[in-house]
């Protein structure tokens, strides 16, 4: 059934499956739904929102969600679409993209562009409206370091507002948006890219997989399809296999704790930090717990990637989160260690 108020454009349906919006695939219901297409779209949802006394839930390429149960909210789908360069110089670009915009597709168009920066980034799920809410990063690069500035919603007042990189108090998976997911709406984010590529090759298995190619002086291409390709081996494709990417964050913990695992665990894989703490490798705890390749029904650790749950086909959300909370409750009685989840619960 299809609702829509005197002069609205927003088609507002009730009763759909959410289980094609998220990358889980779990099949809950959302009360109501509708895709909005335009800033107009989102001030009509809001309107609905209030009009009906019906909560609003935001969702973009359904990536980072874990969807416990029914929706009893209305559930929009930013599906908002544009690329634009709003500067540019011999040096570098401004690139603006609408928050719906799928992410990876929206990096390949940067890159073909000849804007190098966002190169590292391939290949992960989402849309570009949700890459800032949790700092997105993969192979030493997150979005804080080519981020230019966005365009939000107040939806409290209705009202526009520009927020610079300082203003979004970028952390690891973090930002000011995780902690006021109730007020702001990403409309559109900006990015600094360059024209003149400095490419990051940190991580070992990067600069592995160049040489292997033979490519001793890289292109940002050639960075983007070397990280696919790794990405491709390690983590399983959401539509084949259902899964959130990285359902742990990395946690970051002091040294002393650190230096009294090491002594039971050498093998135990540590980032030193700028402020003296050390990060772990989660995927490491978690598999030197014995749950890599777990499986409780249809809900389980995927056997390549530790850190990634699955659902093999007819998980329930409630399902999958109890195993999160049982690996959980197991890495913390082990090493001390308190993990994270990364999607947001709902």
């Amino acid at each position: 059934m299809v609702r829509e108020g005197e002069g609205m454009t927003l088609q507002v349906q009730s009763a759909i499956s959410l289980k094609p919006y998220n990358t889980f695939g779990v099949d809950v219901q959302a009360r109501l739904f509708a895709e909005a297409h335009s800033d107009d779209d989102v001030r009509e949802a809001l309107a609905y929102s209030a009009e009906h006394d019906v909560p609003l839930l935001v969702i973009g390429g359904g990536s980072n969600l874990l969807l416990s149960g029914d929706v009893q909210s209305l559930v929009v789908r930013m599906a908002s679409r544009g690329i634009r360069i709003v500067h540019e110089d011999c040096l570098e670009s401004i690139v603006e993209a609408e928050a719906g915009e799928p992410w990876h597709p929206f990096v390949q168009s940067c890159l073909e562009l000849g804007l190098a920066g966002l190169e590292n980034l391939s290949l992960i799920p989402g849309t570009v409206g949700a890459a800032p809410m949790q700092n997105i990063g993969a192979y030493g690069v997150e979005i804080k370091d080519v981020f230019h500035g966005l365009t939000a919603l107040d939806r409290e007042t209705g009202e526009l507002r520009e927020f610079s990189l300082q203003d979004c108090a970028f952390g690891y998976r973090d930002s000011v948006f995780k902690h006021q997911v109730a007020r702001w709406l990403i409309l559109r984010v900006r990015f600094k890219l360059s024209r003149v590529a400095t490419l990051h090759l940190e991580y070992g298995p990067v600069r592995q997989r160049l040489d292997e190619l033979g490519l001793d002086k890289p292109t940002p291409f050639d960075v983007s399809r070397a990280i696919c390709a790794i990405r491709s081996e390690k983590l399983p494709d959401p539509a084949v296999l259902g899964n959130a990417g990285s359902f742990f964050k990395n946690p970051i913990i002091p040294a002393e704790l650190y230096a009294t695992i090491k002594q039971q665990y050498l093998g135990i894989v540590g980032y030193p930090q700028d402020d003296g703490r050390v990060k772990l490798a989660a995927g490491w705890l978690i598999e030197q717990a014995g749950w890599k390749g777990y499986r409780d029904g249809d809900a389980g650790v995927h056997r390549l990637q530790s850190l990634v749950l699955v659902n093999y086909g007819h998980a329930s959300g409630l399902q999958l989160l109890n195993l999160a909370r049982r690996i959980q409750t197991d890495i913390t009685e082990r090493f001390g260690v308190e993990l994270e989840m990364e999607p947001n619960l709902y």
